[in-house]
């Protein structure tokens, strides 16, 4: 797969946002782009106009890393844009496809017995993994209660994502929705940056980018972000507001995947609103197992 386009998008995308100040140059007078010109990065970078342009244009197979570190520093890349710029150098020349581990779609796979039970063994706190798609694969009861807006509908096919930008429900459960909304596009894009094959996530992107002008307009700024630990607010439909706590634990025994966990302030009311919703979880499981029908044989 031809990531030209890609590359290019990003690079430019990068250099934009990068004012003359901020590298310690001039800004001149009659300066016709929003950011850096191409012969500027190509200075900071101590390379040839002509092939930094060569590299702007999406040409990164067989770039050395010390070539990408200099961009990426030219460029004031942060981490996340530098792991990023690294997976699409990989793209390019074919290598990730030797250095990512294989990892399995989503439709077949199915948690380990012993993951469900260390989901179901957290109590405290919604707990859950997921893939770089944003498609939930397991959680504990009270990830399910606390996504319950999530699992309403079938049309969520339980992908955060899709909750995010197609179902009205996300703006009551995120009072801070345009942060939320940054999150998932910069994690999808990270996503296509190091698995540029996924055929459910080039469907996913088109589905969103159709359907939601505020995924196209987001997914067009090619920002990525890791995604491993801070504090998110939620207004949860059963129990209020919550200001809960989360980390991001990529999983060694399946690449690709993260296990995430919210947790609350000890002591504080969205510790309290947490047990009230893991009571609320229990009592409904409860009520239902009592009303499954019974067989006779």
């Amino acid at each position: 797969m031809d990531n030209r386009e890609e590359v290019r998008e990003f690079l430019t995308s990068r250099r934009a946002k990068i004012t003359p100040e901020q590298a310690g140059l001039p800004a001149g007078s009659r300066r016709r782009v929003p950011g850096l010109r191409r012969s500027e990065v190509a200075a900071l970078a101590d390379m040839s106009v002509e092939y930094y342009a060569k590299l702007e244009r999406g040409s990164l197979a067989g770039v050395s890393p010390a070539v990408l570190e200099a961009v990426a520093r030219a460029l004031r890349l942060d981490d996340a844009e530098r792991a990023h710029l690294l997976n699409l150098a990989q793209a390019a020349d074919g290598s990730d496809a030797l250095t990512r581990p294989r990892r399995r779609a989503s439709r077949q796979w199915t948690p380990h017995r012993s993951l469900q039970w260390t989901l179901d063994a957290i109590t405290a706190g919604p707990a859950f993994v997921r893939n770089g798609r944003m498609d939930v694969l397991a959680a504990n009861r009270l990830a399910r209660a606390f996504y319950a807006d999530l699992y309403a509908t079938s049309h969520n096919q339980a992908n955060l994502a899709r909750f995010n930008f197609l179902d009205p429900a996300s703006r009551r459960l995120y009072p801070d929705w345009d942060t939320f909304a940054d999150v998932a596009v910069a994690i999808l894009r990270t996503e296509a940056g190091r698995d540029p094959h996924d055929k459910d996530l080039h469907d996913l992107v088109g589905e969103l980018s159709t359907r939601s002008d505020e995924f196209r307009t987001r997914w067009g700024a090619h920002d990525v972000r890791h995604h491993g630990t801070g504090t998110k607010r939620f207004h949860h439909p059963a129990v209020g507001e919550l200001t809960l706590a989360f980390e991001g634990l990529e999983m060694a025994a399946e690449p690709g995947l993260t296990l995430t966990v919210y947790t609350a302030e000890p002591g504080s009311p969205s510790e309290e609103g947490l047990r009230l919703l893991a009571s609320l979880a229990a009592t409904q499981d409860a009520a239902a197992t009592t009303t499954e029908p019974t067989t006779t044989g």
